[in-house]
């Protein structure tokens, strides 16, 4: 009776424990939808802002620090995490990743300066003794325009300041009340690139300075046939004001909307991860439940064998006993 009692009890903690897991599964899902048209709804700027900065960047003579390395040795790498748990290898990879990177910029002599946005972030360093130059929390699965402006402009300082300065301090920092905080070289961000439900890949990106696109003359296509682009009419663009004016003026606007279009990708990914996630823990504790729920009825019809028999031998002994009478 003691193991079927036990068994009944566990049989109850895992359907209770499935119910908060297809409960996590169903918000998951809903939300994976909202990402997504959140995405796709960034993507027509996102692409008309690259191609106006660099045609404005063919035409410009403007030698801008976003568009160049002045061989400083500080690297800012920016990791995104997430708030809540509950979502598989999501934040693991990306931890890995910013290992990798890590790795990879100090073999290169760069000093490492570490940003971090998510509460598991942020926990995962604290825990490991880890010095972290800023960090930001509340905001990795509806991460919107306004929320993530002290991010955005505190990278963009940071760069533009250089490693020699300093950039004016901003709200969201370990330390708010320090007068600046140092500024950084290159700036580097590690996030979860979505590519499916089922496939979540965590990058490493270098967001600045600005990696410069090298035009060609052949335009690969689909099936490997090169077609030569001087076949092709070359538009002709008059800027008002001057191209160097406008480049000045949204190098900074291209980066921030870049850099939040990582924030977007990084809410649909973390989604998608808890989605798999929730949905395989749900259907371990089907399974679970069926395994236990097989070994209790095994064990309860072992038990009512064993009183049927001891009440047939029961009456045996009885009617043996009147016999003699």
């Amino acid at each position: 009776m003691a193991n079927l009692r036990e068994l009944r009890d566990r049989i109850r903690s895992v359907n209770s424990t499935k119910k908060i897991t297809k409960a996590q599964e169903l918000i998951a899902t809903s939300r994976i939808t909202k990402a997504q048209n959140r995405m796709n709804a960034s993507v027509p700027y996102a692409e008309e802002i690259q191609k106006v900065v660099e045609r404005l960047a063919s035409a410009s003579s403007l030698d801008h620090p976003m568009l160049s390395d002045d061989g400083g040795k500080v690297a800012a790498v920016l990791v995104i995490s997430s708030d809540r748990g509950m979502c598989g290898g999501y934040n693991h990879n990306v931890f890995k990743k910013t290992a990798e990177l890590t790795k990879m910029l100090e073999e290169a002599g760069y000093e490492v300066v570490l940003y971090v946005t998510g509460s598991k972030g942020i926990g995962y360093y604290q825990f490991r003794g880890t010095e972290l130059a800023g960090a930001w929390s509340g905001f990795s699965q509806d991460p919107n325009w306004d929320i993530t402006h002290d991010v955005r402009r505190h990278m963009i300082d940071g760069f533009l300041a250089g490693s020699a300065g300093t950039a004016k301090a901003r709200e969201g920092l370990n330390d708010p009340e320090q007068d600046g905080v140092r500024g950084f070289d290159q700036v580097h961000v590690v996030y979860t690139e979505f590519k499916s439900m089922l496939s979540q890949v965590a990058r490493a990106h270098q967001l600045l300075p600005i990696e410069p696109v090298i035009e060609n003359e052949d335009f690969e296509l689909g099936d490997g046939i090169l077609e030569d682009a001087g076949d092709q009419p070359e538009p002709d663009y008059d800027f008002e004001p001057d191209p160097d004016t406008l480049l000045e003026a949204l190098l900074p606007k291209y980066v921030s909307r870049s850099l939040f279009s990582m924030f977007l990708e990084s809410a649909a990914s973390e989604s998608a991860s808890r989605r798999t996630a929730m949905k395989s823990a749900t259907d371990n504790a089907t399974e679970l439940v069926n395994n236990l729920s097989r070994v209790a009825n095994q064990a309860r019809q072992a038990q009512i064998t064993q009183e049927i028999t001891e009440i047939v031998g029961g009456a045996g002994a009885l009617a043996e006993s009147g016999e003699r009478d």
